[in-house]
């Protein structure tokens, strides 16, 4: 029998099905912090109150004090170089489409400055010392776009397909700009004044060139690329002698170089570096000298790096398996850290959980996998789920999930995998799964299946697989392609056929998936194979179907159409819609939501597999 199930925003429709209660819905995380000039306070997003807000504490304060930043979720902020603005990337609704909000530090004089209309809108900084905001705004065409947070006052340097402002120098004359699809972007440097643009540097055919920001004395570009090595590295480019090729900064060769976030002088760079499996490490660099200091990692994973614009101060997230996301302070100088809030100066621990440990195996072509592997208590083989992450340019690392630790606990292995397209394994991996190399992204899912049932993790007949955005797809993908091989599965707002997907996504995100999935046109018939609904009538096992009400990235109607097919065919699933949500969700209810239907569908069915085969 089918079922479809609404659920409106704050409402819990289901709970878990398995030996023991869920664990409690997981503490407040804190991140993305947005430091103060002068070091002294620390704005930072947290959903402590629900939903992502901005907070603000004193360094040495005890308590937090939320500001007033309307209902919509927050996803972005940064603090004015004269201290006098933040300013706030907005998603209304949670959908993909963002606004930019400026706001004083105590909360008063809110109010819009970019991201109107059908515009979305990204920040990429402010000037030096002012309150102006490098913007992109998005639609048809990206914008390169100056906006003065006091006077609301914009200037236009730029408009073209698939741009993004990086960068402008302090006297506006030159800016840098980010073009081109995913993985495979380049950066230009435009005369404001003239409107030339020249490309930073030959096109290597290969790799991508995601970050860059210009030097301090504007005669330079900082970049962070893979277009000259395997793995990311940080390279100089000398403006005044385009000749020359590029010089590299730093560089590891048992590590990519995920971030590279500079301080407002130039003098140091912060380095997040994504080592084997996706563990972070951190180190300072001193530009002048080439010198790298190491810093202690306060977590498994580290993001949102970002320096005080006194440069007295770096600020970033840490988080692990049992660690929610938290905010760090780090002394540039002595590389001394403690947490933002206040305690003894140790990380913070969730309530409890188990810690994964990292696996290799093979692809069925022989390439190299791995992935995180989360055991319950006990001797195995246990029912296992194979989790899925999006993307599909991101990467399973060892982060903070309570879903797995939710499954793990009612006795559910997860296997969370990097199959190929992963990110943080060389640009060679991140691009084996583009176009007819997606056929080996869904076999890889088949070997994760073989690997686990094979070494005794797996109980045979008892996998279920989930996963979310790209994840979702693949989820679809695997079950129409392999049937029999799982028992259950969970697609979170995935795509189930791209001739809709590009018919109903925004325009900029159907331009920039091109290089990923293919042309609509020129490829529509490798399309029209890869895509889940084109086979659906070998779906044969009970699925779950989650989506945000509000996601315009993958639309709402991708989920739906599998319900409804599925409806037809009376084959056992759930239709979960989200309202209030986009492509992420951004609320703690319907995270929990989401998460609860997630751990009971999955229980629910591996058990029945368990009656059936036994």
């Amino acid at each position: 029998m089918s079922v479809r199930t609404e659920v409106p925003l704050t409402t819990r429709r289901t709970r878990p099905v398995g030996h023991r209660p869920a664990p409690p819905l997981p503490p407040g995380e804190d991140h993305a912090p947005a430091p103060s000039p002068d070091g002294r306070r620390v704005a930072f997003l947290s959903d402590r109150a629900g939903a992502p807000g901005v907070w603000v504490r004193d360094v040495d304060a005890a308590e937090a004090v939320a500001l007033p930043t309307g209902d919509d979720p927050v996803l972005a902020l940064s603090w004015s170089p004269d201290g006098q603005w933040l300013a706030c990337v907005v998603a209304p609704g949670g959908a993909p489409r963002t606004e930019l909000w400026v706001l004083r530090p105590d909360g008063s004089g809110r109010r819009q400055v970019a991201g109107f209309g059908r515009r979305s809108a990204a920040m990429a900084g402010w000037l030096p010392g002012g309150a102006v905001l490098m913007v992109t705004e998005t639609d048809e065409h990206g914008r390169a776009v100056l906006v003065d947070a006091g006077t609301g006052h914009r200037r236009v340097l730029a408009e073209s397909d698939l741009l993004t402002l990086l960068d402008v120098t302090p006297d506006t004359g030159v800016a840098l700009l980010r073009r081109g699809p995913r993985n495979a972007r380049w950066l230009e440097v435009l005369d404001v004044a003239t409107g030339e643009r020249r490309r930073l540097f030959p096109d290597t055919g290969q790799g991508s060139t995601d970050q860059g920001w210009f030097g301090p004395d504007g005669t330079s570009v900082l970049a962070r690329t893979d277009a000259f090595s395997e793995l990311a590295a940080l390279v100089r480019v000398d403006l005044t002698r385009p000749e020359q090729p590029p010089s590299r900064l730093a560089g590891r060769p048992d590590a990519e170089l995920e971030q590279a976030v500079p301080s407002a002088d130039g003098r140091r760079v912060a380095l997040l570096w994504n080592t084997y499996g996706g563990r972070s490490e951190v180190s300072l660099l001193d530009v002048a000298g080439g010198v790298q200091r190491a810093v202690v990692a306060p977590g498994e994973v580290l993001d949102d790096a970002v320096f005080a614009a006194g440069g007295d101060l770096l600020c970033l997230t840490a988080q692990g398996p049992v660690q929610p996301r938290e905010v760090w302070l780090v002394d540039p100088s002595s590389g001394a850290l403690r947490p933002l809030r206040p305690d003894t100066g140790v990380a913070r621990t969730g309530d409890g959980g188990v810690a994964p440990h990292l696996v290799d195996l093979r692809a069925r072509d022989g390439l190299p996998l791995s992935g995180w592997l989360y055991r319950p208590a006990g001797p195995g083989p246990w029912p296992t789920a194979i989790s899925l992450h999006g993307g599909p340019e991101a990467q399973e690392r060892p982060c903070y999930n309570p879903l797995f630790q939710a499954l793990v606990a009612q006795g559910v292995a997860v296997f969370a995998p990097n199959v190929r397209g992963s990110s943080g394994f060389g640009r060679s991996f991140v691009a084996a799964d583009n176009l007819a190399g997606r056929y080996g992204a869904i076999a890889d899912v088949a070997a994760c299946a073989d690997f686990l049932v094979d070494s005794g993790v797996a109980r045979p007949g008892q996998l279920g697989c989930l996963g979310r955005s790209y994840g979702g797809y693949l989820v679809l993908a695997v079950l129409v392609n392999f049937p029999g091989l799982f028992a259950a599965g969970v697609a979170e707002c995935g795509i189930s056929d791209f001739h809709t997907f590009y018919a109903g996504t925004e325009p900029w995100i159907a331009a920039a998936a091109v290089s990923k999935y293919g042309d609509p046109r020129r490829d529509a018939e490798l399309l029209r194979d890869l895509s889940p609904m084109t086979h659906v009538d070998r779906l044969n096992v009970p699925v779950l179907l989650i989506h945000g009400a509000n996601d315009t990235n993958v639309p709402a109607g991708e989920s739906a159409q599998v319900a409804r097919a599925l409806a037809a065919r009376d084959v056992p699933h759930g239709h979960l819609v989200l309202a209030g949500e986009g492509h992420d969700f951004l609320t703690r209810a319907n995270a929990e939501a989401a998460r609860t239907a997630t751990t009971a569908w999955l229980t629910r069915h591996l058990a029945a597999a368990t009656t059936t085969v036994g």
